[in-house]
C-alpha cells in the first residue's frame, strides 16, 4: 500500500468510520486527501462523492474511498463519472471481486452497517488484490454508456 494515492470522503453518517479509516491508512500510503465532511452534522452525500470521484477520474489519485450510511448513495453518485468504476463493498470477498474482476477504482463502504475491523479487512483485501485482466477487460469495456 506504500505507493497508493487515495482520495477519501464521507457524509455525516460515514464521518466516524472515515475518521477511523484515515487513522489506519495514514502511515501506510504515499498520499491521502480527505474531501470531507468534517463532522456528524447533516450534509448531502453527492457533494463528497463527486469531489472524490472527480479527483480519481482526473488521475490526481489512484483510488477513492467513499462512505455514507448505506454506501448506496455515494456509489450511485460516483458511478455517474465516466472514468469511475465504483463498487459497494460490505465484506472482503466483494472487495476482492470488485478489484480482480471489475478493476474498481472507487470503493464504497456502508458506515452504518460495518465495524472498523470489517472496513480494514475489506480495504486491505481491495488494496492488495490485482486486476485479473483477460476476459474482464472486454466486460469493463462495455460498462461506459455509448450514445
Amino acid at each position: 500500500m506504500k505507493n497508493l494515492t487515495i482520495a477519501i470522503g464521507a457524509d455525516h453518517a460515514g464521518y466516524e468510520l472515515k475518521s477511523q479509516v484515515i487513522e489506519w491508512l495514514s502511515p501506510s500510503v504515499s498520499a491521502l486527501k480527505d474531501f470531507g465532511t468534517d463532522s456528524e452534522e447533516s450534509v448531502d452525500y453527492p457533494d463528497f462523492a463527486h469531489a472524490v470521484a472527480g479527483e480519481v477520474e482526473k488521475g490526481n489519485f489512484e483510488l477513492g474511498i467513499l462512505i455514507c450510511g448505506s454506501g448506496i448513495g455515494v456509489d450511485m453518485t460516483a458511478n455517474k463519472h465516466q472514468g469511475i468504476r465504483s463498487a459497494l463493498c460490505w465484506k472482503k470477498e466483494i472487495g476482492r471481486l470488485a478489484k480482480s474482476h471489475n478493476n474498481a477504482n472507487v470503493i464504497c463502504l456502508p458506515g452504518r452497517f460495518i465495524t472498523i475491523e470489517e472496513a480494514i479487512e475489506i480495504l486491505d483485501t481491495f488494496f492488495n488484490t490485482k486486476f485479473e485482466g483477460g476476459r474482464h477487460n472486454r466486460r469493463i469495456g462495455k460498462i461506459s454508456c455509448r450514445i
